[in-house]
């Protein structure tokens, strides 16, 4: 055997390889080593407070078993220790979630992908999907009515029910209505407490449904009646709940994705399916609990009863919307990309599992598009309307999986680009989800390549007095989306990176912020390590992860405009927790973007969001963008050779080909080049 095949055997005998989501962290451990320890020589947010006694269970995490191909690993089910008597006392005395295991007790034994939730992280992620303050008109399709219904009569015999049924015709003009057993079982004591006076919460349906009994009251019951919009996407589930009386937003709020430990993008999700027997089903049921428990903490946030949620709307993409209702995506993962359904539905929430919020509530699920853009586009669409609009407008709304529409009045076209989750500060060397202590603005100074920066939680620059104080309790922890796009954005900037992507040298920047990293250099933003905390750096490895986001957004745009035969746009509006957080400028500087008046980019809040807050507080809005979908065409960029040619010249920053007269005006670039070759952290320039 060679002495490089015994390495390998040492190697794949006495360690083992351990990769924690949502961060992307990864390292190899010696066997018998406990999760939580790998979680703290990595720096993985993984919280504890007892000292690894088995007491706190704040280290709770969740092994991820079957094949992963992103990660390039298969964990086997005995990857970790046997279920031990200490997590055994903590599940009886306190209770936990069945898969879930506590971090200090198990110990590594083989290859294992370690899900941390976010009720196990020491810094809360901050959900920037709040809801955008918009006019609606109200007509929600639940609702409550007072009515008085006839006494029985031993002379005209009928039934309570029907009786009732006639009241609701006579003084509300609802016919047809229907009602399940467990109505039908509360009807008459509550009639007859009310004294034949009762206040129904009625859910109208949609097209052709009748409309259905979901509760009932005795006398005139003024308590609120709720709804959820949720937006459930690929790395966040955002929720925003709603009184249906007047379309209030009594509270926004959201979790990440559970899912994420299945594979961090939508196509890895898909081969999980395909290559574990019921993997699908497994994060069916890792979703579904998931929005259960959303349902409980945002309504115990706005102080309602959680039973006071009748209905919930639900707008995802093409894998999230099969995922969620229980589909096997598979064939998402292989053209011609079919769905099992583009059109709309109307489900009980039981049928979903949603036990959580009241047991009649019912969901109603936005039309896809098409097989690789959903029903959140959809909802985009029905929120910034571009085909009412009389410019050429490209909407694009960023996340793990970008949808981009692009159009006006007389035509609309639409994509998905996987971009990835580096836009969210996943798979970025000291990347973290937004939350307090992370970076999310940058500032670098083109003559002294020094840089400031702002941190989540605090108003002050960095370079402001205070700062230290203001961001003692949070500390400065890493880099969030935001951070790393203005950073590199800044970067290029500033002249420490060129055209290409490559981070140059201290003697070619002139900073010994520009350290060498094995054979390429990194910019340090931030050296945390006097005070026990982390060295946070832009390595070139981030600035590549950033390239391939950046071109696949840039890339899906340009197919659209090649198809809509137009060579510039009017305007620009950027939707999701991107347009809502990064400077048009930044994103244009990096190429995300096509060159536009930076007056003429604007944000549009989570339109995602408030797509399904209008499908949920107006019946009509429902019909609406169930006809705008079928005037939506969708251009497909997995087959589209253009995109490949697209995506190459996106590589580059800002482009290698398309010019940026406007941006050219207010920024200039430095016209500089790092390609080295040889060794030594490459800095020699090529002749």
């Amino acid at each position: 055997m060679t002495k490089a095949a015994q390495t390998v055997a040492q190697v794949s005998a006495d360690d083992a390889l351990v990769i924690f989501t949502p961060s992307g962290k990864r390292g190899r451990f010696p066997l018998g080593t406990p999760v939580l320890t790998a979680a703290r020589q990595l720096g993985v947010d993984l919280d504890s407070v007892c000292g690894g006694r088995g007491i706190c269970s704040k280290c709770q995490i969740t092994p991820g078993y079957g094949e992963f191909p992103k990660h390039g690993v298969h964990v086997y089910e005995d990857a970790l220790t046997e279920w031990n008597a200490v997590e055994d006392r903590y599940k009886s005395k306190r209770g936990m979630i069945d898969g879930r295991r506590l971090g200090c007790q198990a110990q590594v034994m083989g290859d294992v992908v370690i899900d941390v939730p976010p009720e196990s992280q020491v810094h809360k992620q901050v959900i920037r999907k709040s809801a955008t303050q918009r006019d609606i008109v109200m007509d929600p399709a639940t609702r409550a009515l007072y009515v008085e219904v006839a006494e029985p009569d031993m002379h005209e015999p009928t039934g309570d029910f029907e009786r009732l049924a006639t009241a609701l015709r006579d003084q509300w003009q609802v016919e047809g209505v229907e009602a399940d057993l467990a109505i039908m079982r509360r009807l008459q004591p509550v009639l007859r407490k009310g004294e034949w006076k009762v206040t129904v919460v009625l859910n109208k349906g949609n097209h052709d449904a009748h409309p259905r009994i979901v509760d009932i009251f005795p006398g005139f019951h003024d308590g609120a009646i709720h709804g959820l919009a949720i937006d459930l996407g690929s790395t966040t589930i955002a929720a925003h709940l709603c009184d249906l009386r007047d379309g209030s937003v009594l509270a926004s709020s959201g979790v990440m994705n559970p899912q994420i430990r299945f594979g961090e993008d939508l196509m890895s999700r898909v081969s999980y399916a395909m290559m574990n027997p019921g993997g699908d089903v497994e994060m069916t049921r890792a979703v579904r609990e998931a929005i259960n428990a959303l349902a409980v903490s945002i309504a115990a946030e706005a102080k309602i009863a959680v039973t006071s949620i009748y209905e919930v709307v639900f707008v995802c993409n093409p894998v999230m919307h099969h995922l969620l209702l229980g589909i096997d995506p598979v064939e998402l993962g292989q053209a011609p990309f079919a769905l099992a359904t583009s059109g709309s539905l109307s489900l009980d929430a039981r049928e979903l599992d949603l036990t959580a919020i009241n047991r009649a509530a019912r969901v109603y699920v936005l039309p896809c598009i098409a097989g690789h853009v959903g029903a959140d586009c959809a909802a985009v669409a029905l929120s910034e309307e571009p085909n009412k609009s009389k410019d050429m407008v490209l909407i694009v709304d960023v996340g793990t999986n970008a949808e981009i529409l692009l159009g006006n009045e007389t035509r609309v076209l639409a994509c998905s680009s996987p971009t990835g989750p580096a836009f969210e500060g996943a798979q970025i060397s000291s990347g973290q989800r937004a939350a307090p202590g992370a970076i999310e603005r940058v500032e670098i100074d083109p003559a002294t390549k020094e840089p400031r920066f702002k941190v989540i939680g605090c108003d002050l620059w960095s370079s402001d007095a205070g700062f230290a104080e203001a961001t003692a309790s949070s500390g400065i922890t890493g880099i969030c989306g935001s951070g790393i796009i203005e950073a590199v954005a800044e970067m290029r900037m500033a002249g420490l990176v060129d055209q290409g992507g490559l981070i140059g040298g201290p003697d070619q920047t002139g900073t010994a912020r520009c350290i060498a990293d094995g054979r390429t250099h990194s910019y340090m933003l931030h050296d945390g390590s006097a005070d026990h905390g982390p060295v946070i750096t832009v390595t070139q490895g981030d600035i590549r992860a950033i390239q391939l986001a950046k071109a696949a957004l840039y890339a899906g745009a340009k197919l659209l405009m090649d198809e809509m035969g137009v060579e510039t746009v009017d305007r620009v509006t950027l939707a999701g927790a991107f347009g809502a957080h990064i400077s048009p400028k930044h994103a244009m500087v990096l190429g995300m973007i096509p060159d536009v008046k930076l007056d003429r980019v604007i944000s549009a809040g989570n339109a995602a969001g408030t797509g399904a807050r209008i499908a949920l507080c107006n019946v009509a809005a429902r019909d609406t963008i169930e006809a705008t979908v079928h005037q939506i065409h969708k251009v497909e960029t997995a087959i589209e050779p253009r995109f490949q040619e697209h995506f190459v010249n996106a590589s580059a920053i800002p482009n290698a080909v398309d010019t940026f007269p406007e941006l050219s005006q207010i920024v200039t670039l430095p016209d500089v080049s790092f390609n080295t070759s040889g060794s030594g952290g490459g800095r020699r320039r090529r002749g």
